[in-house]
């Protein structure tokens, strides 16, 4: 939430050709009922990309995912994870752990409106649910529905007692765990995610689970997608010259359309981290980049500080 908006997945997509994408999660209500462009619009280069969607009335998330659809999503993705004091006042998110046959009915509602594949995002239980029960019932009763691909936060959520930011990090991982459940039903796709923070790790996970999902580590040190393509599917590495020019020429296109620079440059504070002149880009951005007007020419300024190449015209 309030990180991968559009223009952080533009700069990802420039780093990997190969990640699949998600979007910040969406309420089914704020789509009916909300801005549908602002909320549901996307640039054609961020492909393939999620939609992460929260609710828990069938119908209105199966009208939410028409909706999306028809905006060109390659996937919707039910939330069963975030453990949030306001997803969990609107009956949405990890609390729906506890209601597996819901999830289901959520599922299979959004399943037989859309023809794109439908997903689910989940925690291996919440409070003082069994995990080697609540994760079972809950893969069980979805894919009953048709659900054929799940991402498992391998971390329960303490709905009492802890914050969100605790949440993300206290409750203990139990990669083993998702890993049984994935030896038990072969024919399934299982995503693990939870506290992976490196591409050694992801290659290690990746001799048990389908896939790997990164977080907070992968928009931190986004540099890492650079090598996404060549090590995780076999094809290329990516250059970040290139990819830099790319996201360069996506800003100075949205900057023509209104968009304010810091709202695209923040998505960048993470990408040179270690390198020398990091600290000095990030400094002139910070100071720079929040003002009226701000145009690219202050982007280019600071990436002077990194690299020749980009020094201001």
């Amino acid at each position: 939430m309030d990180w991968t908006d559009t223009h952080c997945r533009v700069l990802h997509r420039a780093l990997t050709a190969r990640a699949l994408l998600y979007t910040e999660m969406v309420t089914a209500e704020a789509i009916l009922h909300g801005d549908k462009t602002r909320l549901l619009g996307f640039d054609q280069s961020e492909h393939p990309v999620a939609l992460q969607l929260g609710g828990s009335e069938p119908q209105r998330l199966a009208e939410a995912a028409r909706i999306a659809e028809g905006f060109g999503y390659d996937e919707i993705n039910l939330n069963v994870g975030c453990p949030s004091d306001r997803v969990q006042s609107g009956r949405f998110g990890a609390c729906l752990m506890m209601e597996p046959a819901l999830v289901a009915a959520c599922v299979a509602a959004m399943g037989k409106e859309v023809s794109i594949p439908v997903t689910v995002k989940c925690r291996i239980g919440v409070d003082d649910q069994n995990p080697e029960i609540a994760l079972r019932d809950l893969i069980r009763a979805c894919t009953d529905a048709g659900v054929t691909s799940f991402a498992v936060h391998a971390r329960k959520a303490w709905l009492e007692g802890l914050s969100p930011k605790e949440n993300r990090d206290v409750p203990p991982l139990d990669y083993d765990l998702v890993a049984r459940v994935k030896a038990e039903n072969p024919n399934l796709e299982i995503v693990l995610n939870g506290g992976i923070q490196t591409l050694e790790e992801a290659e290690t996970h990746l001799a048990r689970f389908d896939g790997v999902m990164m977080g907070r580590a992968g928009y931190q040190n986004s540099a890492m997608l650079l090598e996404v393509d060549q090590r995780i599917f076999g094809g290329d590495a990516r250059d970040l010259d290139a990819a830099i020019d790319v996201y360069c020429d996506y800003v100075e296109r949205k900057l023509s359309e209104g968009v304010r620079l810091n709202s695209m440059t923040k998505h960048m504070l993470g990408l040179f981290n270690g390198k020398p002149g990091a600290r000095a880009f990030r400094r002139h951005l910070s100071e720079n980049a929040t003002h009226d007007g701000a145009g690219i020419s202050v982007l280019r300024e600071a990436l002077a500080f990194l690299k020749p190449k980009y020094e201001a015209a």
